[in-house]
């Protein structure tokens, strides 16, 4: 396949006009200095995500990481930044001198990723071909089923515990007056 008939397919602008978006995000997720911004950020980063599992026909897994991922754990993420009180705005003392590690940590993963994607392209044929069907997908509808019948008591389980955690992150934050702070409270 050549650049001009990757670039003739309008299903590679959509990928690009994801891709690139998301790329970015998930650079500002990790060089942001304020918290919230890199939520924010992780947000975008996980939306381009749900877009390209839709791009490859796996809409309940895009919709998954929007419900799951997006609509719960950011949404604690920004309560738990919250209810901590913790600093919201720019933080000029944090340590980043020594980021020559975690980026040669970093292009060492991706040298390991790229070789073994190359090597196991190689394998099947090339990038231009296409690969060959694993299975059938599974329907949405089954795993629907699979969740209302069989899998109720696991499902329930980790939405209890979630909810434990909920309430214990509250419990931990929650500041306790001293009967002094009380009393001046009352004469006020």
């Amino acid at each position: 396949m050549t650049l001009a008939d990757w670039i003739a397919e309008p299903v590679n602008w959509a990928f690009l006009a994801m891709a690139v978006p998301m790329v970015v995000a998930a650079l500002r997720v990790v060089t942001s200095r304020n918290v919230v911004h890199a939520a924010l950020f992780l947000v975008l980063t996980l939306a381009a995500s749900a877009g390209l599992f839709i791009l490859l026909s796996a809409e309940f897994v895009a919709w998954v990481l929007v419900l799951v991922y997006i609509g719960a754990v950011i949404v604690l993420f920004l309560f738990g930044i919250m209810i901590t009180r913790a600093p919201i705005g720019r933080e000029t003392n944090l340590s980043h001198d020594t980021r020559w590690p975690a980026a040669l940590a970093s292009l060492a993963v991706l040298a390991v990723t790229l070789w073994l994607i190359i090597a196991v392209s190689e394998e099947m044929g090339g990038f231009g071909e296409p690969l060959p069907a694993v299975g059938v997908a599974t329907a949405t509808g089954v795993l629907g089923e699979g969740f209302i019948n069989r899998y109720l008591i696991p499902f329930e389980a980790v939405g209890f515990v979630l909810l434990a955690a909920l309430v214990g992150g509250v419990t931990l934050a929650r500041k306790d007056l001293t009967p002094l702070e009380e009393e001046e409270g009352r004469r006020v």
